[in-house]
């Protein structure tokens, strides 16, 4: 009699699957999504149960149900046989997998099809079975998909990578149908059949060597099994059970003798080490596979096949800053490839293909597969002097990517963007005679940066990703970014900078990153101000700001300004150029105050009568009063705990603090502007009783940034 089976394995082997299933005996119906559907005898389903290498489950297909709601779903299980399943003394699970408008939770489906079994079975004897989700008798297997759920018996029970050598917990990750699926894709079992040798460098627990040295010996994996699902299912038949064992075993006696493979692992890790000797001996081939102590360095060919595999599954690095330490493991593993196993074959998996060119061979074949549910691919190559190349290792993840569209449509779609913003905002730009302002601001979610345009040059800043994005996707993403802006913008990539924008404590923002002494004078108004587009953090000029540097200089004529927390004297400039008597630029970096004082230079403005001080500014605001401002500048930092201020700044708590001891130097019918970028500030009520106070947000966000109203909050201070 056949029956139809679904058989479930990991995504991007279904393929292998289905030929795997078609060589023991099943006729293939249709592939589907981590699985292939095929039919056949109970004799072929047992005969996969005990030899696939790929599968996870193979389920019994009962039929399809109305899932529409939840009382359809239940009416439709109560409507099986189960009592051809399943004693009413029995115990049994359900796994539910899949969801619609009236399953969001699979808990519920899994809930209302247990109540559709029990009742089934109680309406025919008055008794009722058990649910045991540990040591159940039989394993029912539920899938949604849209309105209708499959029902199944899962022959399994657990799932089929669990051969039963692998006991200890803390093991490498990498399941054993993976292990088995990029042994397929590498030929193994044709090279094994000419004698060739296997070799892991990196092997870890040594799954990979033990389900190679099972397939070279024709050893089913299933007898290393202790029990199976279908072993306490009414519908079991043990005498085919039997003799398929029987026959197993005959062929893994004969496989071990005709054997002429050898398999060899190394490790650097001697806790590994012991581990893959435990798994080796559980599997039975201790005396056909040798793992040691080595390092990857010292290795040589062990063995004299002429031909055979390297195999192996090296650290991925779960952050880019550990995958950068990645490129001289791929160099050198390349390295003792090309020198000590000519004529072999090499198969390597990684989550950063871009590894793989640091090996210095040519890349045959890639192969998509999932180690979990972590994206992974299996570089295959020819290990010869014809396939060699020069090395080349994968881009420096502190460094911007090389430019590079992965996905053209993709990066259409953000091409498209920017054309419409150099549209609108350029537009607007020049007819206001904005030379520096900003052009994006993570329109498209996809796109986290900013960018922004310093005259012909532009300025990127990449938000660093949350925990919850990949950050080779955000990577490539930008890759995509700098490739698309040159021909966008007309600006050549080598006047793009890119940086990395990370939430920074205390004035890290303010510190050096590199030093190129790459400096730029720009245009804001009738000023000229020098940035810096390379080696800080911040270019020196606050783009946001830039209305409220047009206020002031619009009303500094003949008055006194005070810049607190000055940066790089923009601001200053700003008063100056617009006619202000004297200005007094306070901040605590030396840095930052000779920039101060070389903008006011570039202005060709007198420095004495523009000065500038050198403080830590709650200090200096705390000591009494020397002289009074017509106009104040105060604009904080979020948070400071710079080692050279004596206290610890923190806007939201000092801010009353902060506006009380400006406001004391502060002359009658003067305006303070105090202004912070502190997304979640408040301002506190007391002040408005002391003061006259206005809310200027709104009119100090230029159009550039009015998808980021939040960018900072302003306020105008007078005396009542």
């Amino acid at each position: 009699m056949k029956h139809v089976f679904f058989v479930t394995c990991p995504k991007n082997i279904e393929d292998l699957l289905a030929q795997e299933l078609v060589a023991l005996g099943l006729e293939k119906q249709r592939l589907a999504p981590a699985g292939a559907w095929v039919s056949g005898t109970l004799e072929q389903a047992y005969r996969a149960c005990l030899w696939s290498r790929l599968a996870n489950r193979i389920i019994l297909d009962l039929g399809a149900v109305d899932a529409r709601d939840a009382d359809t779903l239940y009416a439709g299980i109560r409507s099986l046989p189960w009592s051809d399943h399943l004693d009413v003394r029995g115990r049994f699970r359900v796994h539910f997998t899949g969801r619609n408008d009236a399953f969001r939770n699979t808990a519920f489906g899994a809930q209302r099809v247990k109540d559709g079994i029990v009742d089934c079975l109680r309406d025919d004897s008055g008794q009722r079975p058990d649910v045991d989700l540990r040591n159940p008798d039989l394993s029912i297997h539920v899938r949604l998909q849209h309105d209708r759920a499959h029902v199944g018996i899962d022959l399994a029970g657990d799932s089929l990578h669990r051969r039963g050598y692998r006991t200890e917990s803390g093991e490498a990750p990498m399941k054993e149908n993976l292990a088995a699926a990029m042994l397929y894709r590498m030929d193994w079992p044709t090279l094994a059949a000419a004698g060739g040798d296997l070799v892991d460098p990196l092997c870890g627990s040594g799954t990979i060597l033990v389900e190679a040295a099972l397939m070279a010996t024709d050893a089913a994996p299933g007898l290393l099994r202790e029990a199976f699902g279908f072993e306490r299912w009414k519908g079991h038949d043990d005498a085919v059970w039997q003799s398929l064992k029987q026959e197993a075993q005959e062929r893994r006696r004969a496989g071990r003798q005709g054997n002429r493979s050898r398999f060899w692992g190394f490790d650097q890790d001697k806790n590994v080490i012991a581990t893959a000797w435990r798994n080796i001996e559980r599997a039975g081939v201790r005396d056909i596979v040798h793992v040691e102590r080595q390092v990857l360095a010292d290795f040589q060919k062990p063995g004299h096949a002429d031909n055979g595999l390297m195999l192996t599954n090296p650290p991925y690095g779960e952050r880019l800053s550990e995958r950068a330490a990645l490129d001289s493991l791929y160099l050198k593993l390349g390295q003792v490839a090309r020198e000590q196993l000519p004529g072999w074959r090499l198969g390597v998996l990684t989550s950063v293909p871009e590894l793989g060119h640091a090996i210095g061979l040519r890349c045959d074949k890639r192969y998509r597969l999932f180690n979990g549910k972590l994206p992974v691919q299996l570089l295959a190559f020819e290990i010869s002097d014809e396939k060699s190349v020069r090395p080349r290792v994968a881009d420096d993840p502190s460094q911007p990517p090389a430019p590079r569209i992965a996905q053209p449509a993709r990066a259409e779609m953000f091409a498209n963007r920017m054309r419409k913003n150099l549209k609108t905002l350029g537009s607007w730009a020049r007819k206001q005679g904005i030379e520096c302002y900003r052009l994006y601001d993570a329109d498209m979610p996809e796109y986290a940066l900013a960018v922004d345009c310093y005259a012909d040059w532009l300025h990127v800043q990449e938000y660093a990703a949350p925990k919850s994005i990949d950050e080779r996707a955000a990577r490539e993403r930008l890759a995509e970014a700098l490739a698309v802006l040159p021909d966008v913008t007309g600006i050549p990539a080598e006047r793009i900078v890119c940086k990395q924008r990370r939430r920074q404590a205390g004035t890290r923002q303010y510190e050096k990153q590199a030093t190129t002494a790459h400096e730029l004078d720009v245009t804001e108004g009738d000023c000229r101000l020098r940035v810096n587009l390379r080696d800080y953090l911040d270019t020196g000029l606050f783009l946001d700001h830039r209305p409220v540097r047009r206020w002031i200089h619009e009303n500094a004529a003949g008055k006194r300004f005070l810049n607190l927390f000055c940066y790089t004297g923009a601001a200053t400039v700003q008063a100056a150029n617009g006619g202000a008597l004297s200005s007094l630029s306070v901040d605590m970096s030396k840095t930052y105050l000779d920039w101060t004082q070389s903008n006011l230079r570039l202005n060709r403005l007198d420095l004495k009568r523009h000065r500038v001080e050198r403080a830590d500014c709650l200090k200096w605001l705390d000591a009494p009063a020397q002289e009074t401002f017509d106009l104040i500048f105060l604009d904080p930092p979020t948070f400071s705990n710079s080692a050279r201020m004596e206290d610890v700044l923190d806007v939201q708590r000092d801010h009353v603090a902060l506006v009380d001891n400006a406001m004391r130097r502060l002359a009658p019918g003067g305006v303070l502007i105090f202004s912070n970028n502190y997304r979640r500030f408040k301002l506190d009520p007391a002040l408005e009783t002391r003061y006259r106070v206005t809310d200027i947000t709104s009119q100090t966000i230029d159009r550039d940034f009015a998808r980021n109203p939040k960018i900072h909050v302003c306020w105008r201070f007078e005396w009542p």
